[in-house]
């Protein structure tokens, strides 16, 4: 079984702009981000358990993990379980033939029997045949609401990193990285209207900066207070 044919069957993609270059790490997330992309010199443990809360970043790094082990050549399999309604579980069976399995949004399915059973017997699949499992959630495992004691005893035995959601300050930096990456200078007045009136999630404030940028093009005009007040006036009367 390949990994493309599968992945498409399933309609699902990665965000090509979910990557590590676009990634700001907070002080906070550096052992996590090290980790994850290899930069401190070690490969993954056979289980890693990545949570925190939204906005922290959680989808991003486990898509970023797809994109470079698809750099080196390695075939990985990725699943947003919040789109596990659209499935069944039975959409894990026979994942050991990758060497990198990594599992979205893992809290979205606790609780189900179904799931809880097909993720039980996947864990022991992956751990016999020698891959690797990566999995985000929103909450510890210790937190999550998993019925199955025999998983929610393996869902605890890894390595687990926790990320923090970055401030305010941490926000402007992200912001402005993720500018310039688009060939944007922000002026310091922009940020701070921008962070003072506009939906504060990370993901919120990218996509704010993705419509300006648009916008921008658009009008020929550059990114100041008054185009962004022009474009946040329109998409309130839409």
């Amino acid at each position: 079984m390949s990994n493309a044919p599968r992945q498409m069957a399933l309609q699902v993609s990665l965000d090509d702009s979910a990557t590590f270059a676009n990634f700001f790490v907070a002080q906070a997330n550096r052992q996590s981000v090290a980790y994850l992309s290899g930069s401190a010199g070690t490969e993954l443990e056979f289980f890693t358990y990545l949570w925190g809360g939204v906005g922290a970043g959680t989808s991003h790094l486990l898509q970023a993990v797809c994109h470079d082990a698809d750099a080196r050549g390695q075939a990985c399999f990725y699943l947003p379980l919040a789109q596990a309604a659209d499935y069944s579980p039975d959409v894990l069976e026979g994942l050991e033939c990758f060497p990198l399995v990594c599992l979205d949004d893992l809290e979205v399915i606790a609780g189900q029997d179904a799931w809880e059973g097909a993720l039980f017997t996947l864990f022991n699949r992956l751990r016999e045949s020698g891959s690797r499992l990566l999995v985000a959630a929103h909450c510890s495992p210790r937190e999550l609401p998993v019925q199955l004691p025999d998983l929610l005893s393996r869902l605890q035995s890894g390595v687990v990193f926790s990320l923090q959601v970055p401030g305010d300050e941490e926000k402007r930096e992200a912001l402005q990285l993720r500018a310039r990456q688009r060939g944007i200078e922000l002026s310091d007045e922009v940020l701070s209207y921008v962070l003072q009136r506009n939906e504060r999630s990370m993901r919120g404030l990218f996509s704010l900066l993705e419509r300006l940028d648009q916008f921008s093009l658009q009008t020929q005009r550059r990114i100041t207070v008054p185009l962004v007040r022009e474009l946040m006036e329109q998409a309130s009367a839409d």
